[in-house]
């Protein structure tokens, strides 16, 4: 069994994952399959994406 090299992903790709873990058209697991990543790792990515959300609105 090989083992995966450590991937990096671009912001726009999290933002992206984040935004349709919100949207919840589509379960985690689904997501995750999709987009070939941990379940985990998109609620982090949905996390980060909620708190930084005001900062959006803010001066």
């Amino acid at each position: 069994m090989t083992k995966r090299a450590r991937r990096t992903h671009n912001p726009a790709f999290k933002a992206k994952v984040a935004v349709a873990a919100i949207k919840g058209e589509k379960t985690l697991a689904e997501l995750a399959q999709l987009y070939d990543v941990h379940p985990n790792q998109i609620t982090t990515w949905k996390a980060h994406l909620l708190e930084g959300a005001a900062g959006v609105f803010g001066s």
